[in-house]
């Protein structure tokens, strides 16, 4: 399966919902905002979103502070 992640193609071995891509790139942010195909996801739907080929995932990792 090919996505684009930060605008970057990558090829992924299969189907994955948002909570296992996150861990297959290694984010670790507990603030990490994610956008799927240019929607925002709500963390409590990482588990149901499926991302399938070519999909489009942002990874915002903000920083916070002054």
């Amino acid at each position: 399966m090919k996505i684009t992640v930060n605008g970057m193609m990558e090829q992924l071995p299969d189907a994955l919902d948002i909570v296992q891509l996150i861990e297959y790139f290694k984010e670790g942010d507990k603030h990490l905002i994610v956008e799927h195909n240019g929607r925002f996801v709500y963390p409590q739907d990482y588990e149901h979103v499926r991302v399938e080929d070519g999909d489009r995932i942002e990874f915002i990792n903000p920083n916070f502070g002054g």
